[in-house]
């Protein structure tokens, strides 16, 4: 297990300063916001604290309010909406400097029998272990930019392997635009068996690559583009049991931007096909001057 995956893992180790209020951190890297995935992560283990063990997160839906600031905490207030006989429902609230940055409404669901079928079919690509890693991919296109290479030299938490070409790849060749994006990933270490830390680990990484889809269809990426971006909302529903340790295929899409609005959806696929979780979200996409 590599440092940064230890440092998300402690992250993720919320302080409850009081019944039903959590209180979390951000790495301490120079970032202008707090990353997304982070706090939907933590706000998800905030809920899940609450929660009996034998009910497993089946849904959640959240809206990102204000940039988050990764220089103070970040405390978490989870409400009790409901306890029921086989659902129980939480609402969290992320607040920062007195205000909402970030709301989120989970579900859990004891496991039960029911009946079953997949319409989704995984994408045929190419295994993973074929594939470069992102820094390899991204070294070819840092060139001589030493902060580029600075960045890409730092340990990561989860090991991303793209099937496609990479915002920067489709910005210097516009043949490379596409609405479609295919991701490998997974945590490089054996992971305790808490279904929850899986699914929290998931909602962690979908928020890498989404918006980076919508960008994809136009050939802007970050950094070299006059785009800014933020997510609006993001919601995700997981169907089955996984393991964030082994490889999930993340096949994503952007079916429409306009408005300064974007929007993008992924489904996450074991490697022998299952569908475990969808996701979908909105992420405000503004040209600058």
């Amino acid at each position: 297990m590599n440092e940064a995956l230890k440092e998300l893992l402690d992250l993720l180790d919320l302080e409850q300063i009081e019944l039903d209020i959590f209180r979390g951190r951000s790495p301490e890297e120079r970032i202008q916001r707090v990353f997304g995935g982070q706090v939907a992560a933590q706000a998800l283990v905030a809920a899940g604290r609450t929660v009996p063990k034998d009910r497993n997160v089946h849904s959640l839906h959240a809206y990102f309010i204000r940039p988050g600031d990764p220089a103070v905490p970040i405390v978490y207030n989870v409400e009790r909406l409901r306890d029921g006989r086989s659902f129980t429902t939480r609402r969290i609230v992320a607040i920062q400097h007195g205000k909402a940055i970030f709301t989120m409404s989970a579900s859990f669901h004891i496991p039960e029998e029911g009946v079953t079928h997949q319409a989704s079919v995984m994408p045929q690509v190419p295994d993973p272990e074929t594939l470069p890693t992102f820094q390899d991919r991204m070294y070819e296109l840092a060139g001589d930019n030493p902060g580029l290479r600075d960045w890409l030299s730092r340990p990561r938490p989860v090991d991303a392997r793209y099937v496609s070409p990479l915002t920067w790849e489709a910005f210097k060749n516009p043949e490379l635009r596409s609405a479609e994006t295919n991701v490998w990933f997974r945590y490089h270490a054996d992971l305790p068996d808490d279904p929850l830390l899986h699914v929290v680990l998931a909602a962690y990484a979908s928020d890498f690559t989404l918006v980076d889809t919508i960008l994809l269809a136009h050939g802007m990426a970050w950094g070299a583009s006059n785009v800014m971006g933020a997510s609006l909302d993001h919601a995700m529903w997981f169907h089955r049991p996984f393991r964030a340790d082994d490889w999930l295929l993340y096949a994503q899409e952007s079916p429409w931007s306009g408005g300064a609005r974007g929007l993008a959806r992924g489904e996450m696929f074991t490697a022998s096909g299952e569908l475990v979780v969808s996701v979908v979200q909105e992420a405000m996409i503004r040209l600058t001057k």
